[in-house]
């Protein structure tokens, strides 16, 4: 096995670092699809086409990411059978997660492709931007396949200790989604309808591209046509671990569905406010999502290979270097959250929207490098139900209550609609703390 592959030896920090920075370049330019998607539109297109593309793509995002929280099963297996050097098993896992994941994207095409209508519609979308949004949906819906298909391929690059692959793939995407961008939106003026189309396009090479490298690459596994199998066991083990987590990231993005619906109420402008807001927010978690990938697979791979020392070591270095960069990101939102949303509209009561939202959010950036590497941590350990409890607790005992009582005050403003997320991730943050002292006791124990 070639040493690019292995997270089981080496400076901690520095292992941990050098595989979360591609990491994090590839989710910067994921992120850059919708972000493109919103910039573009925003500045060629009317607020109803910035609402529909904000709105859709919230909803995308919550789609993706439980996709995302599923693949984490393969991530988990594949990284365990690799710490304990054995690459023929790990072929099955991932086989089986071929089987497994296309199933998914089929089901997840014909939802989103047919239920687009009522979707917007349960988004609350605004009456000017109904049919933008309803369109988004349906046109990224019928690209649901390459989506899975690329978080697939993802996972097991990163199960494997490679986050190089997926950032030049992505990068690669990118560049086709801007063009595809500036030719539809900018060229055609087809709002909302093309940055969709451009974000399909982008997500089939990405995936081409991937399929392209895994063909010439020498890979530390070995994969048959008989692997690719619906191998019960491994399904059935799969879906243990990744379904928590999946349901997890669901209901977290369920309650983040849950203010665009009642801030819609509000009117186009709030709706586009919050959409950039959002948008604006998933750069500014790009450190600590990047910390909790690269920790699940770090953990994951030494819990394998019976270094968990080394695994609790990388926790506190991961925790100490995103909470730094948290700080910043802290300051650049709340003192220049303007300047950041002017970016994506020129509508000045839009970005003061925006910013008023980016100041509750600030704060929140100060709280997710604790709570971002206590789920990659505890992913990798195989505590996947914890974390989905934590995430149900967060999301549905905190902040959607939060939000309902706060947008109920009169004269609310989407700050205080805001602090809500703040106040979930101090609670979630208590429950990992202790969680982990819960363990810390139980493998005391074990060795007296």
């Amino acid at each position: 096995m070639k040493k690019t592959y292995g997270l089981t030896e080496g400076n901690i920090l520095g292992t941990l670092v050098r595989f979360a920075v591609p990491v994090f370049f590839a989710l910067l330019l994921q992120a850059l699809y919708g972000g493109v998607d919103l910039l573009v539109v925003g500045q060629f297109g009317e607020t109803a086409d910035v609402s529909g593309v904000s709105t859709g793509s919230m909803l995308l995002a919550t789609v993706t990411t439980i996709v995302t929280g599923l693949s984490m099963g393969i991530t988990i297996l594949v990284g365990e059978r690799i710490g304990r050097g054995e690459p023929e098993k790990a072929g099955e896992a991932i086989g089986g997660g071929i089987c497994l994941f296309a199933v998914c994207g089929l089901v997840l095409t014909a939802v989103l492709v047919l239920a687009a209508n009522g979707l917007a519609g349960a988004m609350h979308a605004p009456q000017e931007a109904f049919a933008q949004t309803a369109g988004y949906i349906r046109i990224c819906g019928a690209g649901a396949l390459f989506i899975v298909a690329y978080n697939v391929l993802g996972a097991v690059f990163r199960g494997l200790g490679d986050s190089r692959t997926p950032l030049l793939t992505v990068a690669i995407a990118c560049v086709v989604n801007i063009v595809g961008d500036l030719v539809l939106v900018a060229g055609f003026h087809m709002g909302a309808a093309g940055a969709a189309l451009a974000t399909v396009a982008a997500q089939a090479i990405s995936v081409v591209i991937s399929f392209l490298f895994i063909r010439k690459k020498k890979l530390p596994f070995t994969l048959s046509r008989k692997d690719v199998r619906f191998r019960r066991e491994i399904i059935f083990r799969e879906l243990r671990l990744g379904t928590p987590v999946a349901l997890q990231d669901f209901l977290v993005g369920i309650s983040f569905l849950v203010i665009q619906m009642i801030v819609n109420g509000f009117g186009v402008t709030a709706s586009a406010g919050i959409g950039v807001g959002e948008k604006l927010c998933t750069f500014l978690m790009l450190v600590p999502s990047a910390c909790s990938q690269s920790m699940c697979a770090f953990v994951a791979q030494n819990m394998g290979a019976g270094h968990p020392e080394r695994a609790k070591k990388a926790l506190y270095s991961g925790v100490c270097a995103a909470f730094a960069v948290g700080v910043l990101m802290c300051l650049g939102a709340f003192f220049q959250g303007d300047r950041m949303s002017a970016l994506f509209t020129g509508d000045a009561a839009v970005v003061a929207a925006a910013h008023s939202y980016l100041k509750a959010y600030g704060i929140d950036c100060m709280l997710t490098p604790f709570l971002f590497c206590f789920i990659g941590y505890f992913n990798g350990c195989e505590k996947t139900f914890f974390v989905m409890i934590q995430g149900i607790i967060g999301a549905f005992l905190v902040r959607i209550p939060a939000v309902y009582l706060l947008s109920k005050i009169p004269g609310a403003t989407l700050f205080r609609i805001g602090l809500a997320t703040p106040a979930s991730s101090l609670v979630q943050i208590a429950l990992c703390l202790g969680m982990f002292a819960y363990l810390q006791r139980k493998e005391r124990s074990c060795l007296k």
